[in-house]
């Protein structure tokens, strides 16, 4: 699930991850987001925009680990605000793990494969 206010930023990340055979859902706000994942609880990662007016990443982030059921699902935060002490507020709210825009693809790629399971016929979302 890619998680973003800015149409643009969800077109891109969507292009990119279905170029790369997998499948996408998408949300344009962080109580969005939370509602998507209640109907669609088979989501294997979130990748998170961080500044998002209303309920930002942090608040989305924090919001998703209170639900048991996602505990171990791996968040990527993403962020163009990348400053000192950024990576450790993104972990502590949550995230598994922490990328700046504009993103590596690669980067991004490595990152996904890195927290997910392999589980051979896992559709990421």
């Amino acid at each position: 699930m890619v998680v973003d206010d800015d149409i643009r930023n969800i077109f891109a990340m969507t292009s990119l991850l279905e170029h790369q055979k997998i499948q996408v859902l998408s949300a344009e706000s962080g109580r969005e987001a939370l509602e998507m994942l209640q109907k669609n609880q088979d989501v294997d990662i979130v990748l998170m925009d961080i500044m998002m007016p209303e309920m930002d990443g942090y608040d989305t982030m924090r919001a998703i680990r209170r639900k048991k059921i996602f505990n171990s699902i791996p968040i990527i935060a993403l962020t163009a605000k990348a400053m000192k002490g950024d990576r450790e507020k993104c972990i502590e709210s949550g995230a598994s793990d922490y990328i700046t825009k504009p993103v590596d693809t690669e980067q991004l790629l490595t990152l996904m494969r890195m927290w997910l399971k392999p589980t051979g016929d896992s559709h990421d979302r």
